[in-house]
């Protein structure tokens, strides 16, 4: 689901990935519900393909919009009236480990913003739901043993 929400450079909000065109996307306002046309001239990034710099590696974004949702039981962040400090402080109670030197406050402000954009929106599944190999190994003798038994 969050690899087809993209943020557009120089568009306020975030889009949902509707269709694709000859030289162009189709997308539609996760706000306002407006399609739109976007070409490829236009700084296009899915939030599936970002991920928050930590010294050891990169934390996926959606690990972090998972995080946000666990702690604040599904409701919005209220950031907006906190000084530079105290957004810190608490993107560091969501992810404690990020690199203070590459992570800067505006990029945690467009990270809660982003997050209560898509909780409004009605997106609570941050991650694409994984069949894991042995479940799906599983799955198929189930169904090769259904199939002996007719």
């Amino acid at each position: 689901m969050i690899k087809k929400i993209l943020s557009i450079s120089g568009r306020p909000g975030l889009f949902k990935l509707v269709n694709q065109g000859k030289n162009m996307l189709i997308v539609e306002s996760l706000s306002t519900g407006k399609r739109t046309p976007v070409y490829s001239h236009d700084k296009i990034v899915s939030l599936g393909d970002i991920a928050i710099y930590t010294p050891e590696s990169d934390v996926p974004l959606t690990d972090i919009f998972e995080t946000i949702s666990e702690k604040n039981e599904g409701k919005e962040v209220d950031y907006k009236n906190l000084t530079d400090e105290q957004i810190r402080e608490m993107f560091a109670e969501y992810l404690p480990d990020y690199d203070r030197d590459r992570v800067y406050t505006n990029d945690m402000r467009k990270v809660f913003s982003w997050y209560n954009q898509l909780i409004a929106a009605g997106v609570t599944e941050f991650k694409e739901k994984e069949i894991k190999e042995d479940e799906a190994a599983e799955a198929a003798e189930a169904a090769d043993e259904a199939e002996t038994k007719k």
